[in-house]
């Protein structure tokens, strides 16, 4: 059952922001069909892929430099406007600022309620929209009985160890599981709560509209299904999927998400507001017309897919399995070219991708989590140059 904290205290100044996905694909890695960039009034203008630029088909990644060392478990990433960044780690519950220029590492706090075991723990971390005014840092996390979203006040005033204050509850009964918790939380253009989960091992619950397992919710800042999802009184978003571990929008405000396969197929999807993306019935791309195909696929083996990003007109897909960075070129929702790996086994396991301003990334490595092979200065943030 969903469960909301309270009702929304003021009225969200940004209007509902409905996306679209590509709907078929070939059998090079890129899927076709129309696609849409968010317009006022929750209505969702065409926009032709033709008119768009296209990133070249072949690009380029230069490790800049490794920001930090010696982080445990590294799970949510978040870049602060002041500088620096905040990083999550799954099993000790933590969060950590990281000084970006210097490496330097302030405890902020434990995280109380955090349940670390298997796959879950202290997972995605977002910025409140109005974080200069207010301070809110959202966690999602693992807790004894569920997943759930939390909101804190960070104080750097304060002594470190002792920054954060104590956790508002903004939504829980998300299912949870030794595996396939989801866990990646994102404030979209239209300053509402995106929010991937997984179906916790019980694959029943990915079609399930009544479940938030396996799938996308989005909700106001305050916790409540918002204004404009496709189906009423829901937090529901779309539907359909294994495990969404990575979020994040185009210059055109189109959401994309990554996905976990089973044995076969990985997926990186362009999300349409009320779609089903297949999961259990379909795992990859499929000609049941019921279910949107993906944008682009991978085997397991060369993905297991977490965090993404977009920059330079792609999208930066890290790999956990795969041990690489995927991009994707974009026309629209579909990929112009076939994905193209970089850092393949350099590093390891790679866990969360984000923007860090123009042809810049931060990518973070995840050789700690029980399934790498850590070595000396594991596991680290990276600074990507792209192209």
């Amino acid at each position: 059952m969903i469960v909301q904290r309270r009702a929304v205290s003021a009225v969200l100044a940004a209007s509902a922001l409905l996306v679209t996905g590509g709907c078929s694909a070939d059998a090079g890695g890129s899927s076709g069909g129309a696609s849409a960039s968010a317009a006022p009034s929750g209505t969702a203008a065409q926009v032709s892929p033709s008119a768009e630029e296209t990133p070249p088909a072949k690009g380029t990644v230069t490790v800049v430099r490794t920001v930090a060392e010696g982080l445990n478990t590294p799970w949510g990433l978040a870049p602060l406007p002041e500088g620096g960044l905040l990083v999550a780690s799954r099993d000790e519950g933590t969060i950590t600022r990281v000084d970006s220029e210097t490496g330097k590492k302030t405890e902020l706090g434990e995280v109380p309620g955090v349940s670390a075991a298997g796959e879950g723990g202290l997972l995605g971390l977002a910025l409140s929209p109005d974080y200069a005014s207010d301070h809110m840092v959202y966690a999602y996390f693992t807790s004894a009985s569920d997943n759930r979203v939390v909101r804190m006040i960070y104080d750097p005033a304060r002594p470190a160890g002792d920054q954060l204050g104590a956790p508002d509850t903004v939504f829980k009964g998300i299912p949870k599981g030794m595996i396939h918790n989801g866990g990646r939380i994102a404030f979209g253009p239209d300053r509402l709560l995106y929010v991937g989960t997984g179906e916790s091992g019980d694959r029943g619950l990915a079609q399930d509209k009544k479940s938030l397992g396996g799938k996308i919710l989005r909700l106001t800042p305050e916790g409540d299904p918002a204004a404009g999802n496709p189906f009423p009184d829901s937090a529901v978003y779309s539907y359909g999927h294994r495990n969404v571990q990575g979020l994040a929008w185009d210059s055109k405000q189109r959401l994309f998400a990554a996905e976990f396969g089973q044995d076969t197929w990985d997926e990186l999807n362009a999300i349409a507001p009320g779609a089903d993306y297949g999961w259990p019935t379909a795992e990859g791309r499929s000609e049941d017309t019921r279910f949107r195909n993906p944008t682009a696929q991978w085997h397991t083996e060369q993905a297991s897919p977490s965090g993404i990003a977009y920059a330079e007109g792609s999208i930066w897909m890290a790999g956990l399995r795969g041990q690489r960075l995927w991009r994707v070129p974009l026309k629209g929702t579909a990929a112009s070219a076939d994905p193209q790996a970089f850092l393949e086994g350099d590093y390891g396991r790679l866990r969360t991708v984000v923007s860090a301003g123009g042809d810049k990334l931060w990518v973070t490595t995840s050789n700690t989590d029980g399934r790498g092979d850590p070595t000396s200065g594991d596991d680290r943030i990276l600074e990507l140059k792209v192209s």
